[in-house]
């Protein structure tokens, strides 16, 4: 477990975590929302693995991380329409749902065009990101009642043996984010999470 500071992230234990992800491992990291279990967007070995730990079936998506809005015009059809909106929102607690571009690798778009794409408002994931140059898998973290997980502590008994790295940034309160598809230029909520969605409504 590496104990990061949610404000300033200590670079050497940023690139320590990094290090893990670019060997294909599988990590827990804090977000704006909820804890979140990642790997390289490009590690098909990660990927396999997140799958496993989540017994989630291949045909449901996985969403990621990217860093900014430039970042995102790289996986992404972005229109100005959605550049105008998630300027406006991010980083922040929203997941927006746009056309994937050919970079997506086609494992976490089972038979779908588009994807889910994050800017979470927390410095951790976002030096993550930075340090790595590649998206990261966000999925949440959940125990097996189905509950999100925001006390390392009790992440630790759940995941310590089953995932390669825990990175603890405090305790979160964990709430999903907010999930705004806007393909075509058109807004459809999904998910009324926490980030505020009165703007669309």
């Amino acid at each position: 477990m590496l104990s990061i500071h949610n404000q300033n992230p200590q670079m050497r234990l940023i690139k320590k975590a990094v290090e893990i992800l670019q060997e294909d491992g599988v990590i827990i990291y804090p977000t704006d929302t909820v804890y979140g279990l990642g790997c390289d967007l490009f590690s098909k070995k990660g990927i396999e693995k997140i799958y496993e730990i989540k017994r989630r079936d291949k045909k449901q998506q996985l969403s990621f991380v990217c860093s900014d809005l430039k970042h995102i015009s790289q996986y992404a059809k972005v229109t100005d329409y959605a550049y105008k909106t998630m300027r406006r929102l991010l980083p922040g607690p929203y997941t927006f749902v746009l056309e994937a571009s050919r970079l997506v690798p086609k494992i976490i778009l089972p038979k779908r065009s588009t994807t889910g794409i994050r800017v979470p408002a927390n410095e951790i994931c976002l030096s993550l990101v930075r340090e790595l140059g590649h998206p990261i898998i966000s999925t949440s973290v959940k125990n097996a009642a189905g509950e999100d997980l925001g006390n390392p502590a009790a992440i630790k008994e759940c995941f310590g043996r089953t995932v390669d790295e825990i990175i603890d940034g405090g305790i979160i309160n964990p709430e999903p984010s907010s999930v705004i598809s806007l393909v075509d230029d058109e807004i459809e909520i999904i998910r009324i999470g926490k980030g505020d969605v009165s703007a669309f409504l």
